[in-house]
């Protein structure tokens, strides 16, 4: 399958420059830098917790951004 990438000059200059170095065609150096990317391992996901928040009347809970800042600090 073909595709077309858009890349920065200089990022293709050091692509170019890397291929040649390794005297192998610039799709090659592609190709196994994308097939690297996805065998990689996803990011661990962490954990995040939340304050639990009490209201008088459930549903009414009004914060601003300074609150919800301060309490997740």
């Amino acid at each position: 399958m073909r595709t077309t990438l858009d890349l920065p000059d200089a990022t293709f200059r050091q692509l170019k420059a890397l291929a040649a170095h390794r005297g192998v065609p610039l799709k090659q150096v592609l190709r196994s830098a994308v097939e690297r990317e996805l065998t990689a391992s996803p990011p661990r996901r962490r954990r995040v917790k939340f304050p639990i928040l009490d209201s008088k009347e459930p549903g009414t809970l009004n914060l601003t951004n300074a609150d919800i800042e301060d309490l997740l600090t």
